[in-house]
């Protein structure tokens, strides 16, 4: 198991290619999803400088906190609420520019200013979602998108099939 990090600077598509083979070979082989969760949380705080990057699991019919790297945050999120409950109702990524502008945002920090949540599938469904969140303006885009949905796909087979949310 790799235990430290390569930070790579360059392009953003040049730091997820980098990074995301330092993850995979993170969590391979350890089937702790929570440990898992906070590795990849700390990993991309660190490579990137998010403002808060983190994880929310669906729980008895609610997103519930999980493993973070930031600030504190929301507890919980009831389904099509905020970015994290619209992303899970709408089962799809969602990048937000400006969260001010997004209708019905949960505000955990004032100083996030946007937002990328990606959905976590297991058997077709969603079992969570990863939320990051930056203090600059229009931070995120469909790079973002294309690797957080692949580092999800990776962190998907790492969770055993019967571990229960």
């Amino acid at each position: 198991m790799a235990e430290d990090l390569s930070i790579t600077r360059g392009s953003k598509e040049e730091q997820y290619q980098s990074l995301l083979p330092q993850i995979q070979a993170l969590i391979e082989g350890e089937s702790d999803l929570y440990a898992n969760l906070g590795n990849i949380s700390a990993a991309l705080k660190e490579q990137f400088g998010f403002f808060w990057v983190g994880f929310y699991l669906v729980k008895n019919n609610e997103l519930v906190l999980g493993p973070f790297q930031g600030p504190v945050a929301c507890t919980r999120i009831a389904k099509g609420r905020g970015v994290c409950g619209t992303s899970w109702q709408q089962e799809k990524p969602l990048i937000v520019p400006d969260v001010d502008a997004f209708p019905g945002h949960i505000a955990c920090s004032s100083l996030s200013k946007s937002e990328i949540v990606v959905p976590i599938f297991r058997n077709s469904q969603v079992i969570g979602v990863m939320d990051v969140d930056s203090a600059d303006l229009d931070q995120f885009d469909t790079t973002d998108q294309k690797y957080l949905e692949q580092l999800m796909s990776i962190l998907a087979q790492t969770i055993p099939a019967d571990f229960g949310f």
